[in-house]
């Protein structure tokens, strides 16, 4: 049974025509702004984690598509995942390749991310000394190197060494000299050397105390057991131990509870990151002292780039390409508890009101601890 006459067969396929043709003139709807972010560690590394969760809330703010990449802790794949992002073909590419180029990689990253035309921004270190011949400025031979954001890591280990002294020293006979080990993060990571300087820094503000020995423990719980063990041996009296994160202090408490003194021995231990475990050893008073509030280092580094895509660049309003803010503070039992009450209502951060783009009124942006804190809601 014939439904159309062939005239009106032929008019039916002369307007689908037009419409098709209509279709391909509109333009295509716009799609959101992307970042990649390539995270150095292990994908179930509490601290990453919880950079990580700070990173999304940006996104869900500000309206950010957002993929995670992580290496899990080999770094030669914080290169090999670059690698992968910029051989995408162009219209899967990010708007912005965020990097944290631990142990070296910097250079490699940028060569790669460069040549592709892809606009990238590092987070969370800084430029080593070593790698500055090589790599130069942001937007100097590499254009498309934006920029950084990094936490004055200095002040991390400063805050935590300090109180660490100075607790311990409370709690110890008057005129004891106690003797201090410490494990560090790596060797080459701009962010570990500077906790170290921190450390020193303290050091000398307590000449009573006594460094037997500062080793590299390559941010790994299992590592910091045994390398511990080992300084728990060569020097049983040590009472302190500084720790350049919370998962090396716990691979510490580990190696003396394995020790033959085990927990018969008074040691304070400190460490760096506001992860929950660390927030609940602090309570616990398994670790003395904590500091912590570089983790939010990814989410601000978000945030100065969605002003970037949208007209406001952070040269102009921040003060430079390269960019070190306050954000550790030393976290005592009261902000330990609101830290996790809070996780635990699953709080909501409005990133928005952090941005200059979303808020004009914003003279300058604050990256401090208190400002992520008075976010949350």
């Amino acid at each position: 049974m014939r439904l159309f006459s062939p005239s009106m067969q032929r008019i039916c396929l002369s307007l689908c025509a037009l419409m098709a043709g209509c279709a391909a003139l509109m333009p295509a709807p716009a799609l959101a702004l992307s970042m990649v972010f390539i995270n150095p560690g292990k994908s179930t590394e509490p601290f990453w984690m919880m950079a990580i969760r700070n990173m999304q809330a940006v996104a869900d703010s500000l309206d950010i598509e957002l993929e995670v990449l992580s290496a899990e802790r080999d770094y030669l794949a914080q290169i090999r995942l670059t690698q992968e992002v910029v051989e995408r073909p162009a219209q899967r590419r990010p708007d912005y390749l965020i990097i944290v180029a631990e142990k070296g990689t910097l250079l490699a990253q940028l060569e790669l991310a460069d040549e592709a035309g892809i606009a990238t921004f590092l987070a969370f270190n800084t430029v080593a000394d070593s790698d500055r011949p090589r790599v130069g400025h942001p937007r100097g031979r590499f254009t498309h190197w934006l920029g950084s954001l990094a936490p004055m890591a200095q002040e991390g280990g400063y805050l935590s060494a300090r109180a660490l002294m100075e607790h311990a020293l409370a709690r110890l006979p008057a005129g004891a000299t106690p003797g201090l080990i410490a494990l560090a993060g790596d060797r080459s990571t701009d962010t570990s050397l500077r906790r170290n300087q921190g450390l020193h820094r303290a050091l000398a503000e307590f000449p009573q105390v006594r460094l037997h020995q500062l080793v590299y423990a390559d941010w790994s719980y299992d590592k910091a057991v045994e390398q511990a063990g080992h300084l728990f041996r060569r020097y049983p009296q040590a009472q302190l131990v500084w720790s350049g994160s919370d998962l090396l202090a716990f691979g510490a408490m580990q190696a003396l509870r394995d020790s033959p003194q085990g927990t018969d021995r008074a040691v304070f231990f400190s460490g760096i990151n506001a992860t929950s475990q660390a927030l609940e050893a602090l309570l616990s008073g398994e670790l003395s002292t904590l500091s912590g509030g570089h983790h939010m280092a990814g989410a601000w580094a978000m945030v100065l780039l969605h002003d970037h895509y949208h007209g406001l660049d952070f040269v102009e309003t921040a003060g430079g390409v390269e960019q070190e803010h306050v954000m550790f503070a030393l976290l005592d039992e009261r902000l330990a508890r609101q830290l996790l009450d809070r996780r635990a209502q699953n709080a909501t951060i409005d990133f928005c009101s952090h941005s200059r783009v979303c808020n004009p009124a914003r003279a300058h942006y604050d990256f401090s601890f208190a400002s992520w804190l008075e976010s949350e809601r």
